[in-house]
């Protein structure tokens, strides 16, 4: 038992360690990933959008 109270103390202390990012920084990152997503999304699309026409073409 000593050692799982031993475990969790140390994970405490770590965590008191982290660098925790600003609600600033939070919210610039989750609109880059969005962003980001999006434009891959969109050019996922594109590519298939255009395959199918030339197979379409093809067959």
């Amino acid at each position: 038992m000593g050692r799982i109270i031993q475990f969790f103390r140390e994970s405490y202390a770590e965590l008191r360690k982290v660098a925790w990012p600003s609600r600033e920084e939070v919210a610039s990152s989750t609109k880059v990933v969005l962003v980001s997503v999006c434009l891959i999304a969109l050019a996922l699309g594109l590519i298939d959008f255009l395959l199918f026409q030339a197979i379409d073409l093809v067959f």
